[in-house]
């Protein structure tokens, strides 16, 4: 096998991953553009057990059930950005959060928690964080904000906790938001520690119960609904409905749905992939 992994349609490379990743409850279709990079994390598995090539990587996994785990790991997702998908923090700023702030206070000022499912190296909750503190703060003076962010790479935590990037990273972000929130140090910018204290990351995965109930708003983006197989993505939706509080909106990817047949839910309006958990019908 050449030691440079080709992220072409490599035939044996293909027909491993259409083997594999059901086995995983993954799906092969949400693989296809990102197949690059779980094909280099794959393919140094396979140095490193000196494989000559998925084939025999196959029959590996075969006498070697433990192995599994491993590769479960190797298949994650780790493309991330801050305020990834412009559209989205508009809608949060301006009627999203202020809503579920509003509910917040009808709770008896209960916090506003807010769960980031899979959130990589903390860019999307860092951004909902940013968000909250320079525009919104200050009408919710008595609302706490807490920001549960959750993923089960330990590595991407850790980068995350320490919450310094490269400009690549920040490049999205309004440059107001920016200069406000990030300092400059040895080439990165790391974030200041008033936006960084209301996040809280806790290794979790999704696939299995939510680390938290009574939740306002769900973010799971670009994980459950494009790499999980049908049949996960139905279970992990139960999961999400019963964490929500009734009125608490769930956020998918932009180019996602929730599976057909899916109760308790209603889409915002023409934003489709956006829910909010039905209330229960007075009695």
């Amino acid at each position: 096998m050449s030691h440079n992994v080709s992220v072409t349609d490599d035939p044996q490379w293909i027909a491993f991953f259409k083997w594999a990743l059901p086995q995983l409850r993954m799906r092969w279709a949400g693989f296809r553009k990102v197949r690059g990079q779980v094909q280099k994390r794959v393919y140094k598995r396979l140095q490193s057990l000196e494989l000559a090539d998925p084939g025999a990587y196959r029959d590996y996994l075969r006498q070697h059930p433990g192995e599994w785990r491993i590769l479960d790991t190797l298949c994650r997702i780790t493309i991330s950005r801050f305020y990834r998908d412009q559209g989205l923090y508009t809608l949060l700023a301006g009627q999203l959060l202020p809503d579920l702030a509003e509910l917040a206070k009808r709770d008896k000022h209960a916090p506003l928690r807010i769960w980031s499912a899979g959130c990589g190296s903390g860019e999307e909750p860092y951004s909902v964080s940013i968000l909250w503190t320079l525009q919104l703060r200050q009408r919710y003076p008595d609302t706490e904000l807490i920001i549960l962010a959750t993923d089960t790479d330990r590595n991407q935590l850790t980068r995350a906790r320490k919450a310094c990037y490269p400009f690549s990273s920040l490049k999205d972000l309004p440059p107001v938001w920016r200069d406000a929130a990030f300092a400059e140090s040895a080439g990165d910018y790391c974030l200041q520690t008033t936006f960084m204290q209301p996040v809280l990351f806790v290794e979790h995965d999704a696939r299995t119960p939510p680390p938290a109930t009574s939740l306002y708003l769900i973010l799971c983006r670009n994980l459950v609904y494009t790499y999980y197989e049908l049949d996960l993505q139905q279970e992990i939706t139960a999961l999400l409905h019963a964490a929500l509080r009734p009125g608490g909106v769930l956020v998918l990817g932009s180019h996602e749905t929730l599976p057909a047949g899916i109760t308790g839910f209603t889409p915002l309006s023409d934003k489709r992939w956006i829910y909010k958990k039905n209330s229960p019908r007075p009695r």
